[in-house]
């Protein structure tokens, strides 16, 4: 990995250890290392015991075949049950801390609205439920298995390269008239042939961390196509759009073939060179190790103990090789991970110039108000406006004119602005979008969306029969896709009996009755009169029957122009 990428994977590891568990999260580490030295351990016991088992073999000395048969069995049962163990309390530590992350990165994808500033200010973000759901939990699960191996690795290397050394001995290598003797020369043989070994595969494998980069974003691609099909199942079938879709769908799973079939390509090259480094490592150690067997100088125990210690130093030195394909799926997590935290905390360090404050007035101001786009380009110039208690107010114009823009900077979710707006201190505030969200769930809980109260089955009855869903009554703990069962214009009325539950002292509606009949939207504004007098509202429409409705009218003119007058009645 780069040193970018190293400060990146630095950044997203520390949290965890830092944080409000780490000592608990540090104690079981501790254990998890602790056990996997105690079977490096044990290792070296058993490749002491290859060097007595084969000696006695070799001097037909039955008296110790039995006692050292149990010896082995004694050291193989208490390294199945350390490394079981290892590996539970290795996965226990994974869960504790891939929730730690989960809830943190859930916090602050909610935070502010990031996750509504994402879509809107970072269109380059893609699938951030991807990079919550799936690369926290490939995270977590590489950074463990890399780092809990690297140290068992490093202690196995430790404690066999002091018994190869001891084992291999000295070598005369003659050069012209003279010779030297090399010590531990098979331990040296294995340090160079695992360096050069190591920067081989770096070459070789490079290409993997961005191939393993993109055939996760195409993935989620191609996923998401077929969940806004899912999602907009009923726009497609009346658009008749099924060849459309289907060519978007062909296509984004092109791009994950192609990418796949250069994957399994460069991890062809790879897997040819790993199989081949390490299949030439099983026949070096009995070349470097006969001339001493043949010699008499070493006994048939040795030699199994010798290749046995050759092949422990050679896994641990060759340690990146091996997991070169897991360093790289790595290095491409923590890119996805880094630039959708690095997304996240942009967005949310943008901070609106447009003042807001709550007052005890009782009524809605906006003072000098400009809303902007992104690019710097005028809505709404230096508006002026006063909206007392109970006041009705129509916003209209021409589409585009920044209508919807301007509710979104008195929800306080739009930051490009600049202004006061001023909302009455401790009065209930609700906004009605155009396409009311249903949570999945029962019908009761998306028809108290946002609150998680409920009242009594009598109230909730009574205001779905004011809105004209009477026949829903009986299905109020029915779960289900409500938002497929139920009309646009069902969910919209569905959301006028969230008003009538909630009581806000002010409503913004974002052409909120589009979907209504003229009748039926006559009706539910009566109802809002009828129910809640004391109500300020502000709605955004076309229809110019919402005008009976309303008390005055904003204009949106284009190019930043707007004025006020009176509607008479």
């Amino acid at each position: 990995m780069k040193k970018t990428n190293f400060h990146a994977l630095w950044k997203l590891f520390k949290g965890y250890w830092n944080g409000e568990e780490k000592w608990r999260a540090r104690g079981l580490l501790a254990v998890v290392i602790g056990l996997n030295f105690a079977t490096v351990y044990l290792l070296v016991e058993i490749n002491s015991w290859y060097n007595d088992f084969y000696n006695a073999l070799q001097g037909y000395q039955s008296e110790l075949f039995w006692p050292l048969v149990g010896r082995f069995t004694g050291l193989a049962f208490l390294y199945i049950l350390i490394a079981v163990y290892a590996v539970y309390l290795r996965q226990m530590l994974q869960l504790k801390w891939r929730t730690w992350m989960t809830d943190k990165y859930l916090d602050r994808w909610m935070k502010e609205q990031v996750y509504y500033r994402l879509q809107v200010l970072q269109s380059d973000t893609d699938n951030p439920d991807q990079r919550i759901s799936e690369d926290i939990n490939q995270f977590v699960t590489l950074v463990l298995q890399l780092l809990i191996g690297f140290l068992k690795q490093l202690t196995t290397l430790a404690a066999f390269s002091v018994v190869l050394w001891n084992l291999s001995g000295a070598i005369t290598v003659p050069l012209g008239s003279h010779s030297f003797e090399i010590y531990g020369y098979m331990f040296w043989f294995s340090l160079v042939y695992s360096v050069v070994g190591t920067v081989l595969v770096h070459i070789v494998g490079r290409k993997l961390i961005r191939l393993n980069f993109d055939q996760q974003k195409y993935e989620a691609d191609f996923r998401f196509n077929m969940m806004r099909v899912r999602e907009n199942s009923e726009s497609v079938a009346f658009y008749g759009g099924e060849q459309p879709e289907l060519k978007g769908f062909r296509e984004r799973f092109s791009k994950v073939i192609s990418n796949y079939w250069q994957l399994m390509k460069q991890m062809k090259i790879l897997n040819f060179y790993i199989n081949g480094y390490a299949q030439f490592a099983v026949i070096v150690p009995l070349i470097l190790a006969s001339p001493q067997y043949f010699s008499g100088a070493m006994a048939l125990g040795g030699l199994m103990q010798t290749i046995s210690a050759f092949g422990r130093v050679q896994d641990a030195l060759s340690y990146f090789v091996g997991s070169y394909d897991v360093i790289a799926q790595l290095a491409a997590v923590v890119q996805r991970l880094s630039s959708f935290t690095e997304h996240m905390e942009n967005v949310s360090g943008i901070e609106t110039r447009v003042e807001r404050r709550a007052d005890g007035k009782g009524s809605v101001e906006l003072e000098h108000v400009e809303v902007q786009l992104p690019d710097g380009s005028v809505l709404l110039r230096d508006c002026n406006l006063q909206l007392l208690q109970g006041a009705r107010l129509l916003v209209m114009g021409a589409s585009g004119c920044g209508k919807s823009t301007l509710l979104r900077m008195l929800a306080g979710i739009w930051p490009f602005g600049t202004g006061r707006v001023t909302i009455p201190k401790g009065e209930k505030v609700l906004f009605l979008p155009q396409k009311p969200y249903l949570p999945l769930g029962s019908l009761r809980r998306a028809l108290y969306y946002p609150l998680s109260s409920s009242g009594s089955e009598e109230q909730l009855a009574e205001v779905l029969r004011k809105v004209g869903l009477a026949r829903f009554i009986e299905k109020l703990d029915d779960i289900d896709d409500w938002s497929r069962i139920l009309s646009l214009g069902e969910q919209q009325r569905l959301a006028f009996a969230r008003v009538l539950l909630v009581k806000p002292q002010w409503l913004f509606l974002d052409e909120a009755t589009s979907a209504l009949d003229e009748p039926r939207e006559q009706e539910m504004y009566e109802l809002l009169k009828r129910e809640l007098p004391q109500t300020g509202i502000v709605s955004i429409g076309h229809r110019s029957t919402l005008i009976a409705q309303h008390e005055e009218e904003l204009k949106l003119e284009g190019n930043g122009n707007w004025n006020v007058q009176a509607i008479a009645q």
